[in-house]
């Protein structure tokens, strides 16, 4: 950390992607439409599973909910970032930063705990189906506020430790929003601390859910290989498949990024990662998971052919 002075950082300068002014447009482009896309599609969803009796079921209640966290999760960190693109000015506040920073953490760590508790529905669903009258409205509410609880706990023991960090006069921030590995990059002090909490809580925040949705998927991959009908395990098995192509997208990107913390901040392959499990899967996710679930897709249809006859 030699020729870095401690300091009061007041604000930071995010470099975000080099660039020209010519060439400025098409990025900002490509990230205000799939800005556009990844919300509509979200509130889509939300709209057609509150206004469908049919969808008045744990595992739609579930859909709504990760919709709902994405429209969230993306607003929070495209929007500074589609600024950025076409501003000079791109700078944010010491305290900007940690509220991003705040509700990114509690956002992202709140899906991975929702993402195993569908898994569970399914598993009951399919292998434990006489059980599954535990998954009431009452329980299902229960299991949501959870997830949203394990995330703001999360986050805040996170900030916590990072908050207390000596910054350095360095205010330059080689990212395009806050995170957590730049601001850890940027300190002046030693971080043990900080960087040995935040991997304890990535092992229990990301590896255990993660843990627990591949046990849950394997289950049912041998329950839907005992059908015997063709039909019952195909539906079982476009369920389960689903839901593990989203796990893998998200767990996966962010596994990569926050496993190695400061060490691989270094590389600008991790800026690239970030745009993955930012910008892409939330676009991807009600695309994959939501859509590809037949009773969906068959309200969007039948929201769709009356709208147009009235």
């Amino acid at each position: 950390m030699g020729g870095r002075n401690e300091t009061k950082v007041m604000y930071f300068i995010f470099l975000g992607f080099p660039t020209t002014a010519e060439l400025q447009l098409l990025p900002f482009s490509a990230l205000f439409l799939a800005y556009v896309l990844t919300v509509l599609e979200n509130f889509l969803i939300i709209c057609i599973i509150r206004n469908n009796d049919s969808l008045k079921k744990p595992m739609c209640f579930f859909l709504g909910n990760l919709s709902f966290l994405g429209i969230w999760y993306v607003s929070v960190t495209e929007s500074k970032m589609l600024i950025n693109v076409l501003s000079y000015d791109k700078h944010i506040t010491f305290q900007g930063c940690i509220t991003v920073l705040y509700f990114f953490v509690t956002f992202v760590c709140t899906e991975y705990i929702l993402l195993a508790v569908t898994a569970y529905d399914c598993f009951l669903t399919i292998c434990k189906p006489l059980r599954y009258s535990l998954m009431n409205h009452q329980f299902c509410a229960q299991l949501i506020a959870g997830c949203w609880m394990c995330g703001l706990i999360t986050s805040s023991i996170k900030l916590s430790l990072i908050a207390q960090l000596s910054l350095c006069d360095v205010v330059k921030i080689n990212h395009y929003f806050c995170d957590i590995s730049p601001l850890l990059n940027i300190s002046c002090s030693d971080s043990p601390l900080a960087e040995l909490v935040d991997f304890i809580l990535a092992l229990i925040v990301i590896r255990v859910p993660l843990c627990t949705v591949v046990t849950f998927c394997i289950c049912i991959m041998f329950t839907v290989l005992k059908i015997p009908s063709s039909q019952g395990s195909q539906k079982a098995f476009s369920t389960c498949s689903s839901h593990l192509i989203v796990v893998i997208l998200f767990y996966s990107t962010t596994l990569f990024t926050y496993a190695y913390l400061k060490l691989m901040y270094t590389y600008s392959a991790n800026k690239l990662v970030s745009v993955l499990y930012t910008v892409i899967v939330p676009l991807l996710n009600p695309l994959i998971y939501c859509l590809r679930n037949k009773e969906v897709r068959y309200a969007l249809r039948k929201t769709f052919t009356c709208t147009r006859h009235t």
